[in-house]
């Protein structure tokens, strides 16, 4: 089941599955998560949470139209692999189509590559390094 959640229910998914557990819950923060408009969606599997994303409105520059920004895509490891991510983020394009989003945009790990491209994103940016998290790109999926 998909649902809205807050920020503090994603913040321990944030940590062990994304900063392996080495950050406090409040270094796992994002600065966009609190703005208006943002949004956090979780995935529960027989009650536990299994699999958190957030989403706040930012533009990529080059690109025309109203966006969102995907950021903190997580799914415990003990739910990988049966599809519960590839529903929330559908779930989630579903929604802000429904706002008027025409597009998402996210830095996808290197590793979640094919994950986005099985979610219909395209990456649009060269490979590039974020310091001590590992080689990024740019994906994008066009929403309307």
């Amino acid at each position: 089941m998909i649902k809205f959640i807050t920020v503090e229910d994603l913040l321990p998914i944030r940590n062990q599955v994304l900063r392996e557990g080495r950050l406090t819950l409040e270094e796992c923060r994002f600065p966009t998560d609190k703005i208006e408009s943002a949004f956090h969606l979780g995935f529960y599997q027989d009650n536990e949470l299994a699999c958190v994303a957030s989403f706040h409105p930012q533009n990529y520059d080059g690109f025309e139209g109203k966006a969102y920004q995907l950021r903190g895509m997580a799914t415990t490891e003990q739910y990988r692999g049966r599809g519960f991510g590839n529903q929330l983020v559908n779930f989630a394009l579903v929604y802000l189509r429904g706002q008027k989003a025409n597009y998402v945009w996210c830095n996808a790990r290197k590793k979640a590559v094919a994950f986005y491209h099985h979610a219909g994103f395209e990456i649009i940016s060269p490979e590039f390094e974020v310091p001590g998290i590992g080689p990024h790109y740019v994906m994008y999926v066009k929403i309307r």
